[in-house]
């Protein structure tokens, strides 16, 4: 389908990286001074900034806690910005939406970023912080249920942990949520010819944040930074995948569902047509689209929580 007019509008304010040439701290204040806080946050229980053990640093989290008698489930949240960009902030108003309607404890990590931080810090980081809300979350009212989430890198480094865990006898996962997420370099596929320009994230910004990230060429080989180089997907978590039709990382992100599928993986995939990237939780203040797929977000993780009272 056409363009949404609010996504038309997002495009034409300019685009996520200034120019392929730019700065980190060049990009990083462009992007600063084009978000802008809520006026009228919607109101939760309580917001605490704290910090939780690290491979090299205490790791900064913000902890959202819902109204209501706890414990509860856990959300374990991975902001988006191409492993370069972003913070506690700009998922603030998505953080809100889903522990109220879910009822859960929402655990925003605030990663190290690349360049200063390459490949892996992000994953170490994003790790830890899930190891730690499973062994200590009685500290912040969790009953022991735990999902991941987050949008674009963010999706990346959720679809990232629940690998780890797999692979290295860790956390149960309830979910993984996984919003436009990164799951391999930039590529021919149709969706980067198609949307690759002029559609807010393009491919040269892409190729920009694939040469912050990685250390070398070898580390695009390695499923803990790019999931679709993985042998094998089975015995991962339910997924709740979620793309946008107007998306450079559209068609990798559905790949990577139907790679899930074929593993035997229960999945959800849902396109939003007309849409953007960001639409989930980065541009929530410009497109309306964005509390519909907080609601299918809420549904997914009430429904996945219910299973685990279950068993």
């Amino acid at each position: 389908m056409p363009l949404h007019p609010e996504a038309r509008a997002v495009i034409a304010r300019g685009g996520l990286v200034p120019d392929g040439e730019a700065t980190p701290a060049r990009v990083r204040a462009a992007f600063a001074a084009s978000w802008r806080p809520s006026p009228r946050p919607e109101p939760v229980e309580s917001v605490v900034d704290r910090t939780v053990p690290g491979p090299a640093a205490e790791i900064p989290v913000r902890v959202y806690t819902p109204h209501g008698d706890g414990p509860f489930p856990v959300l374990v949240w991975y902001h988006g910005g191409g492993w370069v960009l972003g913070s506690l902030d700009e998922n603030d108003a998505t953080c809100r939406a889903l522990c109220n309607a879910v009822g859960v404890v929402v655990v925003s990590v605030d990663y190290r970023l690349a360049p200063e931080h390459r490949y892996p810090a992000a994953v170490e980081d994003a790790y830890a912080a899930l190891t730690w809300v499973a062994a200590h979350g009685a500290e912040i009212g969790a009953d022991g249920r735990v999902a991941v989430g987050g949008e674009s890198a963010g999706g990346n480094l959720a679809a990232v942990v629940s690998l780890m865990a797999r692979d290295h006898d860790g956390p149960a996962i309830s979910l993984q949520l996984l919003a436009t997420p990164v799951t391999a370099p930039p590529s021919d596929r149709p969706s980067y010819v198609d949307y690759g320009q002029g559609h807010f994230l393009d491919r040269e910004s892409m190729e920009w944040f694939f040469r912050q990230y990685p250390r070398d060429p070898s580390d695009l080989d390695d499923p803990y930074l790019a999931p679709l180089a993985a042998s094998h997907l089975g015995g991962l978590p339910p997924a709740l995948v979620m793309t946008a039709e107007y998306d450079p990382l559209r068609d990798e992100a559905e790949e990577y569902a139907h790679r899930l599928l074929d593993a035997g993986v229960p999945v959800t995939l849902l396109r939003y047509e007309g849409q953007i990237h960001g639409f989930f939780a980065l541009l929530v203040d410009q497109l309306s689209v964005s509390a519909e797929a907080h609601a299918r977000a809420a549904a997914a993780l009430r429904a996945a929580f219910a299973q685990e009272v279950l068993r």
